[in-house]
Order: C-alpha cells, then sequence, then structure tokens
C-alpha cells in the first residue's frame, strides 16, 4: 500500500467521494452508449428493465450527462428504493448515477443467487448489457462484497471503486449477523435500519430518522419488496461470505484501481477493522474512518 490518509467527515458524501483519490471529473471524459437526456432525480427517475441474458432487470439512470457513469450496489435487503436520495442525487450533480436492482432482487427477474460470485457475475452482465465500455462502482455493505468481486472479475470494465461499510472475505463480525438480526426480532422498518445503521446517540438518531424519511420520498413507481426466497439466498450468501478465508487480503492485492474505503467505526455488522486491513492491502487506497457512526455513515444528516 502506498499511503493511507483519513478524510474527514462532510455533510454530504457525495462531495468527497471522488475528489478525495483526485478523482476529477476533466479525468472522466468517455462518452458511453448512453445518450438520453437525463433531467430526472432519484425521485423521478423512470423505471426502465433491459433483458440480461434473458432475464428482465429493472433500472433507473438519472444525473449529468457525459463522462463515465457510477453504478450503485445495495446492501443486504436493499432495492433501488433503499438509496436515500441525498446521496444519489448529490452524487448525479457530477455523475450519471445508476441504480439497479440485481437478479431476482424486487422488480427485477430470475433467481437470486445463494453466493456472492454469481451475483457478481450478474451485476457484470448487466453492465454489459448496457453496452457500457467502463464504469464507476459503489458498493455498500453486502454490495461492497459483490464490487470486490466485480472488479476482480472483470477489471477491465471498472474505473474507480468506492467501498461502503464492508469487507473482504471472512470479515471480521460478519458472522455474528445472525445474531444481530435476531436482536431486532419486533422491530419496524424504520427501527431496524436505525439499529443497524446508527449508534445510540442524539445526533446519530436523527440523522437516521431524516435519511429513513427520505426514503420514503418517491411515491410513484417504488420498487416491489424482496421475496423471502431472495432473502434467504442474500443472506446465505452473506453467511458464506463471513466464512474465514486465509487468502482474502492476498486476493484483494490484484486490485491495482483507485480505490475509497468509507467506513463508521461503530459499525455493528461489520467491523471497522475490516476497513483497515483491505486499506494496507491496496495498492491505491484512502480511507475514511468516522467514530460514532454505523454502517450507514455515508447517509448525511441532511
Amino acid at each position: 500500500m502506498k499511503s493511507i490518509r483519513k478524510i474527514s467527515m462532510t455533510s454530504v458524501l457525495c462531495l468527497t467521494l471522488f475528489t478525495t483519490t483526485a478523482m476529477s471529473c476533466r479525468e472522466e471524459s468517455e462518452i458511453t452508449t448512453i445518450q438520453e437526456t437525463q433531467t430526472e432525480n432519484h425521485q423521478t427517475a423512470k423505471t426502465r428493465f433491459i433483458s440480461v441474458k434473458g432475464t428482465s432487470f429493472a433500472y433507473r439512470i438519472f444525473g449529468k450527462e457525459g463522462g463515465i457513469p457510477l453504478v450503485l450496489l445495495p446492501g443486504l435487503g436493499g432495492s433501488m428504493d433503499d438509496w436515500d436520495p441525498a446521496i444519489t442525487n448529490g452524487l448525479a450533480q457530477k455523475y450519471k448515477v445508476i441504480i439497479f436492482d440485481n437478479k431476482g432482487v424486487a422488480a427485477s427477474q430470475g433467481t437470486t443467487p445463494d453466493n456472492i460470485q454469481a451475483m457478481a457475475n450478474d451485476a457484470i452482465d448487466f453492465i454489459e448489457a448496457l453496452h457500457l465500455n467502463k464504469v464507476n462502482i459503489m458498493g455498500f455493505s453486502m454490495g461492497g462484497f459483490i464490487t470486490q468481486r466485480v472488479v476482480l472479475t472483470k477489471p477491465s470494465i471498472i474505473n474507480k471503486v468506492i467501498l461502503t461499510g464492508t469487507g473482504p472475505k471472512g470479515a471480521i463480525g460478519l458472522s455474528n449477523l445472525p445474531n444481530i438480526i435476531a436482536g431486532t426480532a419486533g422491530l419496524g422498518p424504520e427501527e431496524s435500519f436505525l439499529k443497524f445503521g446508527f449508534t445510540q446517540s442524539t445526533e446519530s438518531i436523527a440523522a437516521g430518522k431524516a435519511s429513513y424519511s427520505r426514503t420514503q420520498l418517491r411515491t410513484t413507481d417504488r420498487d416491489l419488496a424482496l421475496s423471502d426466497a431472495t432473502s434467504a439466498s442474500q443472506f446465505a450468501a452473506v453467511l458464506s461470505w463471513a466464512q474465514p478465508n486465509a487468502n482474502a487480503l492476498e486476493e484483494i492485492k490484484e486490485i491495482k484501481n483507485q480505490v475509497l474505503i468509507v467506513h463508521g467505526e461503530n459499525d455493528l455488522p461489520v467491523s471497522v477493522q475490516n476497513a483497515q486491513n483491505m486499506a494496507q492491502n491496496l495498492d491505491h487506497a484512502e480511507t475514511g474512518n468516522f467514530p460514532g457512526f454505523g454502517s450507514c455513515l455515508f447517509f448525511p444528516e441532511s
């Protein structure tokens, strides 16, 4: 690893996601094959469908024209409507943002795989079905697991990488996920969101409630709820990823892209030590570790 530098928290992460690692807009001049004018935002973007090897995938595109698009991969149980619009709309000011439901998730057809590599293969197929030559990619939690496998499996289509609230194979703390989930029994959706993503401080809870409210702002054409089968497959995939793997950190050394690693120091499912371990084994990584935040640290306060 060449350097690790901690960066300060800002109210809107999108202001630092790429600039932190010298990822300037002027570098991203490659023109993709998507030429439609995007005037929509997270709340209004039309849900589109594309056939990916015979399976219909749901996706939305919004944001700035030109440059290399940014593809977002959500966490366990997440769909397109679980992203905080403050994040996606902020990113869309500088990038063409693409959110989608991977195979079998929400509005996408097919059977959800029970392993991370297959999910990564499906994500690659989706990107290639859009005829995109190169993308930036951001993965949150389980989406970060998938992102790692996407970069390692098909590095030629990836430009720059953001890993948030995630870890390598055998991630420290992840095997305790069943107990953490058991502790949320009886909680409503907002309470579970706060339990997983935020700490018990007054500031963190207020930020979490504001973020949850924003995820409800889209009132039409909302995504479908995940099926029980999809949820079970995702859970199995995450638990498999949690199994100890002696070669995990050696493997990620093969990632030569610029990587921004963002992690809350009070992340409940995935210890912040995972971010530090990954950064120490990547040639071009910078980290942002933030005290007082849980796994949803990149969801802004307002």
